[in-house]
């Protein structure tokens, strides 16, 4: 039997180039040219978000209300004119970012950039889209949180257990019958204070030229007028003074759950990345940490996990959390599941993870990294909002290399950081009522 191929360190390799440019009305556009590419990617990332908004729920509201025309189109017009031209369309609220992308044949280019400009100059925005809309959200928010078991966990539920002020706490849905309230003209005092050129990027992907991609922005989005940007909002805290728990109600789950939530290191750092690394070490996978103690060998768990990021690695500005979730069987005590969790991460803390460990999850990392962002659409939002959020575009393109350059000594610093804090723990419990 031939010997099985041993596979090398991963090593940091060159980004592709990327082109920037800022157009006179503020908008920067960002270019990640494939030439054998036969489609593009198309992203506009607005800086709002839900931690951005006065009313729970209106930054997703708006978002909706995006794709109901613009200056020359009529309601639905966008989604049909991309899909009879083969193409997929999307858009999706974040906490400090709003996206919307198209991934279109390369021949389609120019109509992708006028779809997006179309709405970015006016948005059509009527008493009827309004409440359709809301209509919508409501629908979603029963699908995806409220009749569902673990709706909103630990995503919209953790955040009041880390944090304490309004923009930080509250979830990106609010109270879906209220938003159906929501008037023409607070509609457009959000357009006009947020959705403005100089709050955006423009990212573009795939099998496009730069002096194309200057060209067709300076036509299609330069004639747009400047506005002045409101003011982002105040997202700084402290951190805890203590540890907190807080226990929520789920008539829905069928096993109790809990989340641990610890301060992610500052966005766009090199502790914030060794940090992402070190999720990966204690919950990723089989191999990870987390799956090996307290589900294979102690059977405190059923599932265990850890993730860099409310939304994942690099999906927000400062502060997120860094979040071990798990689920555990009714007998076992979640301050067991909370001590075992603890003594992983002390244990990375200190003696670090072993060449071939760390090898192993930078692999995982990289390899789903890759899968992730193959898509043009998806590299196109990613290129748009790293862009936007932390002022590195290529971050879409060269993050899986960028893991490899994280070693041990990283991730023990990381880890004990990490463990030196006093952590939000949220514990849902199948079938009672909430109890702080």
């Amino acid at each position: 039997m031939p010997a099985v191929p041993s596979v090398p360190a991963p090593e940091r390799t060159a980004a592709r180039p990327l082109h920037r440019h800022r157009l006179g009305n503020g908008l920067r556009l960002l270019v990640a040219p494939d030439p054998d590419c036969p489609a593009v990617g198309i992203a506009v990332a607005y800086g709002v978000g839900y931690r951005s908004e006065s009313r729970s729920g209106f930054a997703h509201l708006f978002e909706h209300l995006m794709f109901q025309g613009g200056a020359n189109l009529a309601a639905q017009e966008h989604a049909r004119l991309v899909q009879a031209n083969g193409g997929a369309f999307n858009g999706t609220t974040h906490r400090d970012h709003t996206d919307y992308f198209q991934a279109l044949p390369a021949e389609a280019l120019e109509l992708g950039l006028f779809l997006e400009a179309d709405r970015m100059r006016a948005p059509r925005i009527t008493p009827r889209a309004i409440a359709t809309q809301a209509s919508v959200v409501a629908e979603e928010i029963h699908r995806s949180v409220l009749n569902r078991p673990y709706g909103g966990f630990p995503t919209f539920l953790l955040p009041p257990v880390l944090f304490r002020g309004w923009a930080n706490t509250h979830d990106g849905y609010g109270d879906h019958t209220a938003l159906g309230e929501a008037t023409v003209e607070e509609c457009a005092a959000f357009f006009d204070r947020h959705y403005t050129p100089g709050n955006a990027v423009l990212a573009l992907c795939g099998g496009v030229r730069p002096e194309q991609a200057v060209e067709l922005a300076e036509r299609y989005f330069g004639p747009i007028p400047a506005r002045p940007t409101a003011a982002g909002p105040d997202l700084d805290e402290p951190p805890l003074a203590a540890p907190r728990t807080v226990e929520h109600a789920d008539p829905l789950a069928p096993l109790p759950a809990l989340a641990l939530g610890l301060r992610m290191p500052p966005a766009g750092s090199r502790a914030h990345l060794a940090a992402v690394v070190t999720a990966a070490l204690l919950g990723d996978g089989e191999t990870g940490r987390l799956r090996r103690s307290l589900v294979r060998e102690r059977g405190l768990a059923t599932q265990a996990t850890a993730t860099a990021g409310l939304g994942g690695p690099f999906d927000a500005r400062d502060p997120d959390a860094f979040v071990v979730s798990a689920l555990h069987p009714p007998g076992v005590a979640a301050r067991d599941v909370v001590d075992a969790i603890a003594a992983e991460l002390g244990s990375l803390a200190g003696d670090g993870p072993g060449p071939a460990e760390l090898h192993r999850a930078v692999r995982r990392l990289q390899t789903s990294w890759y899968a992730a962002t193959d898509p043009v659409g998806v590299r196109a939002r990613r290129l748009a909002g790293y862009e936007l959020l932390l002022d590195d575009g290529g971050l879409a393109l060269d993050a899986a290399s960028r893991f490899a350059t994280v070693g041990a000594a990283e991730v023990r610093s990381a880890a004990a950081d990490l463990a030196a804090q006093h952590p939000a723990l949220l514990h849902v419990v199948p079938g009672r009522k909430e109890t702080r």
